[in-house]
């Protein structure tokens, strides 16, 4: 989901957050040449996030 057309926000439900997950928004930053992500995982007892920005 892109927010704003600044941000992009990945929402995940998953008990741990693999590798893949972090390269799949980085690909997408660098295709929509976005500056940052949010990848959000609600499926902990405990949000967790992650922010990811695009260095040019």
């Amino acid at each position: 989901m892109v927010c704003y057309d600044t941000i992009i926000v990945e929402i995940k439900a998953v008990s741990q957050i693999p590798v893949a997950f972090y390269a799949q928004l980085t690909n997408y930053l660098k295709f929509t040449k976005l500056e940052l992500g949010m990848l959000i995982n609600f499926g902990t007892p405990s949000l967790t996030y992650k922010r990811i920005i695009n260095l040019k």
